[in-house]
């Protein structure tokens, strides 16, 4: 897989670059101090993932995306964004335009060369290697199908929970944003979400998708209670746990280990909304990288609620929903419009 770092800082180019030098499989074959030079590299040779900078002269990282699509450049792109609430909005702006994944950088407060290097490659490469892994092996999943199961796969159209948690990672914020975009209505259930994401990031995704729908949607805060009608986002760096007491539903969060390389990780939403709504709870595993969301699945499934997952073709990374497609621990799979059409008919 072919890399070109494009970033104005020689010293995030050095970084970058080294990060990426020593895997299997992937060659840097060039750097570019902005986008213009980026695009004209990208036309001469073959490019299959940038690493794209937000902040940079002549051509910044948003004006870079839109005028790769409008030349109809195929090449992945993660951005790298600073971890404030300007770079979180312009991130998600990146996302919308086409960007496919989000890393943030380390913080100017981070002044050790080895220490940056060692937190960009903890974010980057399993980004990298996803795309890469998607190149190597096109897999077809739908080749795996089969219709043993653990138990007979519910309709879901005649399916009514009392409460929707969603997990979504690589992919997800334009998924979550197009979804929310097509709600068109105020839910009678609570609506629960996790999207990999780094702090910061989480409570900018959380206002966008409130705006976009025209409903609460929160960044969930510890002791929070869960009404119906709200939506609550687990905010980066924070495990979200549901409970339940006297009077009614409440959010945990924690700082325990990461579960599945993430925190804040699905699979503890999911199994601990399980034990609140039983067999009275939708899960949806959207697109992303990792399995994270596959135990909670299986958990919710066999409980007797429902699952749905999002279809190979309209998914970015089809880690998270291939996991529980391989498991058979699934109801239905759909495309993302039709998983937004099925959701206004279960939320009211």
């Amino acid at each position: 897989m072919k890399i070109l770092v494009v970033d104005d800082s020689i010293v995030f180019r050095s970084q970058i670059s080294a990060s990426l030098g020593g895997l299997e499989n992937i060659e840097v074959v060039g750097t570019a101090p902005n986008g213009r030079i980026a695009i004209q590299k990208i036309q001469q040779q073959t490019v299959d993932l940038i690493t794209l900078d937000m902040e940079m002269p002549e051509l910044n990282g948003l004006d870079t995306i839109k005028e790769m699509k409008r030349l109809g450049l195929k090449t992945k792109i993660i951005v790298f964004s600073s971890q404030t609430i300007s770079g979180a909005e312009k991130a998600l702006q990146a996302l919308a335009a086409g960007a496919d994944d989000v890393v943030a950088k380390p913080s100017g407060e981070v002044t050790d060369f080895t220490k940056a290097q060692a937190m960009i490659e903890e974010a980057l490469i399993p980004r990298v290697m996803q795309f890469a892994k998607i190149k190597k092996s096109p897999i077809s999943f739908n080749s795996f199908a089969s219709t043993s199961g653990l138990r007979p796969k519910k309709n879901l159209k005649h399916f009514k929970p009392n409460a929707v948690v969603i997990a979504s990672s690589t992919g997800g914020p334009t998924a979550l944003e197009f979804i929310f975009q097509n709600l068109k209505c105020i839910p009678t259930l609570p609506i629960l979400i996790v999207q990999h994401m780094p702090p910061i990031f989480t409570q900018i995704l959380a206002k966008r998708l409130g705006e976009i729908a025209g409903i609460p949607v929160h960044e969930a805060k510890n002791g929070q209670r869960v009404e119906n009608g709200h939506t609550y986002l687990a905010p980066g760096g924070f495990h979200m746990h549901l409970l339940k007491d006297a009077n009614g539903q409440f959010i945990k969060l924690t700082e325990d280990a990461y579960r599945n390389s993430v925190r804040p990780a699905a699979d503890f939403l999911f199994e601990t909304a399980k034990e609140i709504f039983q067999d009275q709870l939708l899960g949806v595993i959207l697109t992303g990288m990792g399995e994270d969301g596959a135990a909670g699945a299986k958990a919710i499934y066999n409980e007797g609620g429902g699952i749905l997952i999002q279809d190979k073709e309209s998914c970015v990374v089809f880690g998270m929903p291939g996991a529980v497609f391989l498991n058979e621990t699934y109801d239905d799979m759909m495309d993302l419009k039709e998983i937004s059409d099925y959701l206004r008919t279960v939320i009211v």
